[in-house]
């Protein structure tokens, strides 16, 4: 089941470290600060904890901007599911 909310950004995990593009982060915070958050991210509800896997450049325009929530499409998922996201 699968459900969008607003989630702070504080409370998402984020347990694979990327390396985004600094012109598509200034891209999105001029989009999101003029229009506001369009696409949300995807994130897995494991246990009450939130862990994203994508969405890397929203999050990090979202948190640049001093947004405190970001929209997310969240799925519940047991510890299998997101011990395969991390393999």
């Amino acid at each position: 089941m699968m459900r969008v909310q607003e989630i702070p950004l504080n409370q998402i995990k984020r347990p694979l470290p990327r390396a985004n593009d600094p012109h598509k982060v200034q891209t999105l915070m001029e989009s999101i600060a003029a229009i506001g958050q369009q696409e949300p991210i995807d994130v897995l509800e494991v246990e009450g904890q939130y862990y994203g896997f994508s969405g890397c450049h929203r999050y990090e325009a979202c948190q640049r901007l001093g947004k405190e929530t970001i929209l997310a499409r969240v799925r519940k998922a047991p510890r299998s599911v997101l011990k395969m996201h991390l393999a």
